[in-house]
């Protein structure tokens, strides 16, 4: 690796912080550093050419057999030049160079306008030419959050994609998330199984369905939590795996709020089948997000995701962010073959409200949960919008949550308004 931008301690310090152990490659002979950093008032002097900067890449390569070339930043040399011309034809005899040498090569630059330029910079456009692939990464800014993106803008000889792409850099390296994919993996949905609530399984012909996605979905105080962490406690006591995110509550809150219902998360956790973690959604952008959601998944393995509440995900920048980030949560859970049920927050009882962020043709089952006042009271209903495979009921059912967890009544209520 050449590098015309960095010194060769900050690259090593820089890729232990990625997880890379750069000292322990170079000591196998497998990696090379070599730091060509200009000084900031370094003035040229004299003819220059990149002639001996290739003749030390060559000896280099010879000696541990290299097969890829990483050049960084030579755009910190060349602008010493100060004649396109020469750049040009320096930039070239490099390109030859290399493609002679039989090696890989990858060089990075700067975008001076942040935007569409040269693989280099503006004034650098011919280098696209010479490149076989060409990729443009760039960074936004939208309600106080960063997205980094990249583009294939050129890849001979491959159908790459061709849209826009996230990526994050984490302490696993870079994750790219691709946001389309050409065809549809999802598993065929499941038999059906316990929701952990008693009276509801009737209701739904039998319960949920495993690799479904359920939408639990109402206004505030209708037991949306409840509902979710009853049907947590259900998988675990079935000795299945479960993993709860909640952009809402804390763990030690969710425990206090659910000893109410009689709903026991401790014991639940003790087991070590269920695993909480908790996030503020306007913390990081929805590419962070997204990595921490499939990183743990794979590392926990669960059978059932839970989500609480998809309304929060807004916060992560907009709709279009919230819909983009549970959209591809949900696909990537479908193709795992994990159950996911969701919680979903709404202002009021208007149809378009239900899901949210308009997430209804991915969702299987959605259960619609309404407070009614009537007669000084508060009567809590709910009903089965839709359930994808079943025969479910059709009407208004009543139900109450007690110390004992809820229970459902019979259809319609003996006290509707």
């Amino acid at each position: 690796m050449l590098t015309f931008e960095e010194q060769e301690a900050s690259l090593r310090r820089y890729g232990h912080v990625l997880g890379w152990d750069l000292p322990q490659l170079e000591g196998l002979g497998k990696l090379r550093l070599i730091s060509a950093r200009i000084q900031p008032h370094a003035v040229l002097a004299g003819d220059f050419d990149l002639g001996a900067i290739m003749g030390i890449l060559k000896q280099q390569i010879e000696e541990i057999q290299a097969r890829i070339v990483l050049i960084d930043a030579p755009d910190n040399l060349l602008h010493l030049l100060d004649n396109i011309n020469k750049e040009r034809t320096e930039i070239g005899k490099l390109g030859d160079w290399l493609r002679e040498a039989g090696t890989t090569t990858l060089m990075t630059t700067k975008s001076r306008d942040g935007g569409d330029g040269g693989f280099f910079s503006l004034q650098y456009d011919f280098t696209e030419f010479l490149a076989d692939c060409v990729i443009h990464l760039d960074q936004r800014v939208m309600n106080q959050l960063i997205t980094r993106r990249m583009r294939v803008i050129k890849y001979r000889g491959s159908s790459c994609g061709r849209n826009e792409y996230p990526f994050a850099v984490t302490d696993q390296g870079i994750w790219v998330i691709p946001v389309t994919r050409t065809n549809l993996e999802h598993q065929a949905l499941g038999e059906t199984m316990p929701t952990g609530i008693e009276g509801l399984d009737p209701i739904l012909g039998g319960g949920y369905r495993r690799r479904s996605c359920t939408l639990i979905t109402g206004s505030s105080g209708t037991g949306k939590t409840t509902f979710a962490c009853s049907f947590s406690v259900a998988a675990v006591d079935r000795g299945e795996r479960l993993l709860y995110l909640s952009f809402e509550e804390s763990w030690d809150a969710m425990v206090s709020c659910m000893v109410s219902p009689g709903i026991d998360l401790m014991a639940a956790q003790a087991t070590g089948r269920l695993k909480f973690v908790s996030a503020m959604p306007e913390s990081q952008g929805v590419e962070e997000h997204l990595i921490q959601a499939f990183r743990t998944i794979d590392e926990f393995q669960p059978d059932h995701f839970v989500v609480d509440a998809i309304s929060a995900c807004q916060r992560m920048g907009s709709s279009l962010s919230a819909f983009d980030y549970l959209l591809r949560l949900i696909d990537y859970c479908k193709q795992h073959g994990v159950t996911t049920l969701l919680t979903n927050l709404t202002a009021g009882d208007k149809v378009h409200e239900i899901t949210g962020v308009d997430l209804s043709s991915v969702i299987d089952t959605l259960v619609v949960l309404r407070n009614f006042e009537y007669r000084g009271a508060y009567t809590r209903r709910l009903g089965i919008l839709k359930s994808r495979g079943k025969k479910h009921s059709n009407r208004i059912h009543t139900f109450h949550i007690t110390d004992d967890g809820i229970r459902i009544g019979e259809e319609g209520g003996n006290d509707e308004p």
